[in-house]
C-alpha cells in the first residue's frame, strides 16, 4: 500500500472524496501528479491542487499474469498501465471492468476508486462514449 505522506495527504484525502487530484503550479499553470513539493517545469514551490476530469487515454500497457505479492494472486491476469489524463500528467495504474485481451493503447478510459485497506485506489475502467443522437 502507498505512503501517505505531508505531500500526498491531500491527495488521497481526495481519493477518499471519488476526486482525483493533481499539483498545480500556480506560477507557471503546470500540472503534475503528487509526487513533488515544487514544480518541475518552472521549479517554483507556490503550488496548489485542482480537481482532474478523471479522463484519459491509455498510453502504455502490459498485462500481468505472475502476481509481485501474495495478496495479489487473485487479480491476475490484470492490466497495468500507464494513463495519460486529459491534464497532461501520465498515471500508472490498473485498468477494471474489461477483459485484459481487450485493452488497447489509445483507448479511452475514466477514473474509478477502489477501497483497499485505508486507502481508496485510482483505478481505470473504459469510458464509454454515446453514440451521437439521430
Amino acid at each position: 500500500m502507498p505512503e501517505v505522506t505531508q505531500v500526498n495527504q491531500l491527495f488521497w484525502e481526495g481519493t477518499a472524496l471519488g476526486e482525483l487530484r493533481l499539483r498545480r503550479c500556480n506560477h507557471c499553470g503546470q500540472c503534475f501528479r503528487f509526487v513533488s513539493s515544487w514544480c518541475a517545469a518552472c521549479w517554483s514551490a507556490d503550488l496548489g491542487w485542482v480537481s482532474a476530469s478523471g479522463k484519459g487515454k491509455v498510453s502504455a500497457m502490459t498485462v500481468v499474469h505472475v502476481a509481485p505479492y501474495a495478496s495479489m494472486a487473485d487479480r491476475v491476469p490484470y492490466v497495468l498501465a500507464l494513463v495519460e489524463l486529459e491534464e497532461g500528467p501520465v498515471m500508472m495504474s490498473n485498468i477494471v471492468d474489461m477483459a485484459v485481451d481487450k485493452v488497447r493503447i489509445g483507448m479511452p478510459v475514466e477514473v474509478t476508486f477502489e477501497r483497499r485497506g485505508h486507502l481508496h485506489l485510482p483505478q481505470f475502467r473504459p469510458l464509454l462514449i454515446d453514440p451521437p443522437q439521430a
